[in-house]
């Protein structure tokens, strides 16, 4: 089967936030569509999102998507960059957040005490309460390249997030017209077996990619894109920072 647009955006996201398996099906291409986009078939329109998507600079994705090592849910809501950028929140299942800043080679952290608490689970009281008395409500440092923050830092880079989606033809199909966070837009539909994948496209300005829902019971995709071209709030937090690495080594 071959990989579309949408696929290789949905497989790329599975790569920098735990997300897999987003292969949409073959689908017959509408006929003599009219209204926005008038005479192009879905899959052409999802290709023109894609190359539109991919050549943004910056944008901001905020949403939900699967974390493969726990089953659980990740929510995000993070600006990037072609700069290898970001700046944004994050969460764990709904357990606590943890706010996420990367500028040049060093990523940025600060983590309420629920998140911190919810990711000790396993440990002993008085570990969990050590943690949470060390990093709850504090700037943390580490490296972009060291061990722990790799997975993280690659969260920050829009060329991996959007890795290959420019690549091949979509097959999706035309839907109806609405609107998302206000701006006008086409809904695109494209499936696999009985998992199915929508995605809203702006038909007004460029064709930017606005929404991509997955309705797959495993593995069930919602992230929204604005703010496209942006600038990224990407700088070192003011005040004392502790330097993780330094206590690793």
């Amino acid at each position: 089967m071959r990989r579309t647009a949408l696929a290789a955006l949905c497989l790329a996201a599975a790569a920098t936030v735990g997300l897999t398996g987003c292969m949409p099906g073959q689908v017959k291409a509408d006929s003599k569509p009219k209204g926005p986009f008038a005479g192009l078939t879905g899959g052409e329109i999802a290709d023109r999102a894609m190359k539109s998507t991919t050549g943004a600079a910056s944008l901001r994705m905020k949403g939900d998507v699967t974390d493969d090592e726990s089953d659980g849910t990740i929510q995000i809501d993070m600006a990037v960059n072609k700069k290898g950028e970001c700046a944004g929140t994050m969460s764990m299942g709904g357990q606590g957040k943890a706010e996420l800043i990367k500028t040049g080679d060093t990523v940025y952290m600060k983590y309420d005490e629920a998140f911190v608490r919810a990711q000790s689970k396993g440990e002993s009281k008085q570990d969990t309460e050590a943690a949470v008395s060390m990093l709850a409500g504090k700037w943390t440092r580490m490296a972009a390249k060291g061990q722990d923050a790799k997975d993280i830092a690659g969260l920050c880079d829009l060329d991996s997030v959007l890795g290959g989606a420019e690549d091949g033809d979509s097959d999706a199909t035309r839907g109806r017209t609405t609107t998302v966070d206000g701006t006008p837009a086409i809904v695109l539909h494209e499936k696999d077996g009985k998992d199915r994948y929508t995605a809203y496209v702006a038909t007004e300005g460029k064709p930017y990619l606005l929404r991509i829902d997955g309705s797959s019971a495993k593995e069930p995709l919602n992230l929204t894109f604005s703010d496209y071209n942006q600038p990224v709030p990407a700088k070192k937090p003011a005040g004392k920072i502790l330097d993780l690495d330094a206590l690793d080594g």
